[in-house]
């Protein structure tokens, strides 16, 4: 793997505003963080990046994070994908932008908190130190203006087929990427028809029974896990799949993801949460300029 890789979010997190050690220069420009956000919210929780993959959607998490501006920032986990760059490099501009962005945000005055996953876990060896303004912690307690204290964690101490059958985890992670390829084929012909944007991976998920039943189990046992530590909630990702629900009187919620749900948790001013689907953000906002063309 390539050497900067064995630092989190790079080790040129420290280096001169505008360049990025080994990545070359970003094409973000300055001028957008002038722009008033249209959403200014008190917290964000994002993950499952995967920057360093084909999947990862970075220009909507670019346009994301262009237009939601936050006290703090929770990235949690796998934000690159060192899995898969092992396999084989990717990293184009778009990546290079995102993680550009994620350091101005830090810059300008945000609190942003890294907390690595499996895929990004070689972040890990950086646990209490903190690069260009990134702080890199194993898991956090997060506070809502409401009082509420929730645990965040990436999720994957928590899986058994990540503890106990690495093998199994990696071999279902090469799966994946095949069907995301597939997905970005078929996606490119629903455009060319005129239908939306649709997910073959999420829909497989939530049709195998096993799949399903994995879900669950992973739920119940990080609900347990919050509950010996005495929190209200939690915050996690890992599986890719957004919710926000009540487990036995723990707020359980999880982020989604940025290579097929396009989703984030946020939490407003007033301590209330909500899981923000960026798509069908960027879908109404589009639809008006649509409207006015086929007026």
């Amino acid at each position: 793997m390539r050497p900067w890789i064995n630092a989190p979010l790079l080790r040129a997190l420290t280096s001169p505003a505008g360049h990025l050690a080994g990545l070359g220069r970003g094409t973000t420009s300055p001028q957008d963080d002038d722009k008033a956000p249209s959403h200014q919210v008190r917290a964000v929780w994002i993950s499952d990046v995967h920057l360093g993959t084909p999947g990862c959607q970075a220009h909507a998490l670019l346009d994301f994070l262009k237009h939601v501006e936050c006290d703090t920032l929770y990235l949690v986990g796998d934000i690159i994908d060192g899995w898969q760059l092992r396999r084989n490099w990717y990293w184009p501009q778009a990546h290079n932008d995102v993680v550009q962005k994620l350091l101005r945000k830090a810059r300008k005055g945000t609190r942003v908190i890294f907390i690595p996953g499996n895929h990004d876990e070689f972040a890990r060896k950086f646990l209490e130190h903190s690069f260009g303004g990134v702080e890199v912690a194993e898991e956090w307690i997060h506070t809502t203006a409401d009082g509420r204290k929730l645990w965040v964690t990436h999720g994957d101490l928590y899986d058994g087929v990540i503890q106990c059958a690495r093998w199994l985890a990696l071999l279902g992670d090469s799966l994946y990427e095949f069907t995301l390829k597939l997905n970005r084929h078929l996606n490119s012909w629903r455009a060319r028809v005129g239908l939306p944007y649709w997910s073959l991976s999420k829909y497989l998920k939530l049709k195998v029974k096993r799949a399903v039943s994995y879900v669950g189990d992973f739920e119940q046992a990080l609900a347990r896990e919050a509950r010996k530590r005495g929190v209200e909630g939690l915050v996690c990702g890992h599986i890719h799949h957004a919710e926000m629900r009540d487990i036995d009187g723990i707020l359980y919620c999880n982020d989604g993801d940025w290579v097929e749900s396009l989703t984030a948790l946020v939490e407003h001013p007033d301590g209330q949460l909500e899981i923000l689907d960026w798509a069908e953000v960027m879908a109404q906002r589009s639809r008006p300029l649509t409207q006015m063309q086929t007026a």
